[in-house]
């Protein structure tokens, strides 16, 4: 385990368990949503964007947490292990509640410089319909590295998660 992808909906818990598991691993964090946004919740071009990914991607161990789907071409083929957190819906609605209650108007632990917490309808529609939207083709696109050779973990539940740790010797 050396490029470990975290990935799954706004609240599922990324940022906590990268963070983890580049204590128990020694391996770089990257919270890609420090590299994403902008001062004010500016999002960059898209070319710039995956320039970024491209140069985040290359080094040679890493934990990287977000989705940024449309980066998955990049990123994919340079891990060697994916951690999916297929969390339901109501459990990062009510997360992602909270954690925008706590830090209102605040820069969270793992926000970009100048981006306080808001509420934001838009990103809660996004969070509200992700499993609908995205997590078929997620699953699929996790099916087809897992034949490519790449470690898949896909942890539903609390307990998926200790026995991942549990099996990490962590």
């Amino acid at each position: 385990m050396q490029r470990v992808l975290v990935i799954g909906c706004s609240g599922s818990g990324k940022s906590t368990f990268t963070d983890a598991l580049a204590r128990h691993t020694g391996l770089p964090a990257i919270h890609l949503d420090q590299h994403y946004f902008g001062p004010g919740w500016r999002e960059p071009a898209q070319e710039l964007w995956r320039q970024r990914i491209t140069h985040l991607a290359s080094g040679e161990h890493w934990i990287m947490d977000g989705n940024y789907g449309g980066t998955f071409d990049l990123r994919i083929p340079r891990a060697d292990t994916i951690v999916f957190l297929d969390v339901s819906t109501a459990r990062c609605l009510w997360r992602v509640f909270w954690r925008t209650i706590r830090n209102w108007g605040r820069v969270r632990k793992h926000s970009p410089p100048g981006c306080p917490e808001r509420l934001d309808w838009h990103f809660f529609h996004y969070v509200a319909n992700y499993n609908v939207t995205r997590r078929k083709r997620i699953l699929s696109r996790l099916a087809t590295a897992e034949a490519e050779g790449k470690t898949v973990h896909i942890l539903r539940s609390p307990s998926g998660v200790q026995r991942f740790w549990a099996a990490l010797g962590g």
